[in-house]
């Protein structure tokens, strides 16, 4: 029997895929929280890595924003295996997302973009493709976000085709979420009900929209009523907060939180760059105490991985 997410240990989160993720997610009402971490940005603390900040600042998932699966890297965790030769000098080399989830306890997911002109990265590890799809499944990855960073020309119709190919390479070993958080640099609405068929149609589970009071226009009614159209598709929908919001006041934190979860969304995400690299730490905890109270919150901070 599927329990809910917001009251699983670590062992029990380690065994969550697919489509029990997904319910998982939907039991928990709301009350899901993630961070995202630039997978190669040096950590705020001396011998502690971002991923290991945020698992504590009582995040349930951990996405990995710039996590390369070619030549995969989390800064602040000692260089692993293979790697340890040629990339003597990257700090964290080798390390995967299944490393990660050894070490935080928690669900771990990374972003793929459908990038129309590949040239335009330095790496093809980042790339929204079914050999990145394989790799990361490989690494450990249990949730896949098909979306685009800033300025990176991310088109809602990319996303579409990215999902029927990362569908089609892994099957419903992963959760794929698709969406932007912002407008990623392309000239067109950042959500519209379309998208959301069209998101239904090629395979995704779960949607992403920008969180009431992040992007322009996106407001609580706005966010809603995509919200429903997804419910009636059937998705999950992941609210976010992409735009730097993350390093707002904690005031401001707690109202997005709430907002957010107005809007009947099951994920609340907080994004990686109050200080570059990951959400003021405090603000992880303050939108998850928002979203559900010092008890879960509290929980899912001090609960040991060993359970």
């Amino acid at each position: 029997m599927v329990k809910r997410l917001l009251s699983c240990s670590a062992s029990e989160l380690a065994k969550l895929r697919g489509h029990d993720l997904v319910e998982s997610i939907r039991m928990s009402e709301g009350r899901v929280v993630a961070a995202e971490v630039i997978a190669s940005v040096p950590p705020l603390l001396d011998e502690v890595s971002n991923v290991e900040l945020a698992a504590a600042m009582g995040a349930d998932l951990i996405l990995l924003n710039f996590y390369d699966v070619v030549q995969p890297q989390v800064a602040g965790i000692p260089t692993l295996g293979e790697f340890k030769e040629f990339t003597k000098n990257i700090v964290g080399a080798g390390v995967t997302l299944r490393e990660v989830a050894r070490l935080t306890g928690r669900l771990v997911g990374l972003n793929l973009e459908p990038i129309e002109n590949p040239e335009a990265m330095t790496t093809t590890g980042r790339l929204a493709t079914e050999e990145n799809a394989r790799a990361a499944l490989a690494q450990g990855a249990t949730v896949i976000l098909v979306t685009g960073n800033p300025g990176a020309g991310v088109t809602t119709k990319g996303i579409a085709r990215s999902i029927v190919a990362i569908r089609g390479a892994v099957g419903d070993q992963i959760v794929i979420l698709a969406g932007k958080m912002h407008g990623a640099g392309a000239r067109e609405q950042v959500i519209t009900t379309g998208d959301i068929e069209a998101y239904a149609s090629a395979g995704a589970d779960g949607i992403v929209l920008p969180a009431p009071g992040t992007v322009p226009g996106m407001t609580v009614e706005a966010a809603r009523s995509f919200v429903v159209a997804a419910r009636d598709r059937g998705l999950l929908v992941m609210n976010t907060i992409g735009t730097s919001q993350e390093g707002a006041s904690m005031s401001v934190v707690e109202q997005l939180a709430l907002w957010s979860k107005m809007t009947g969304a099951d994920i609340h995400h907080i994004g990686d760059s109050g200080y570059l690299g990951i959400a003021v730490p405090e603000n992880i905890t303050v939108f998850s105490i928002a979203l559900r109270g010092r008890r879960h919150t509290w929980r899912r901070i001090a609960t040991s991985i060993l359970r």
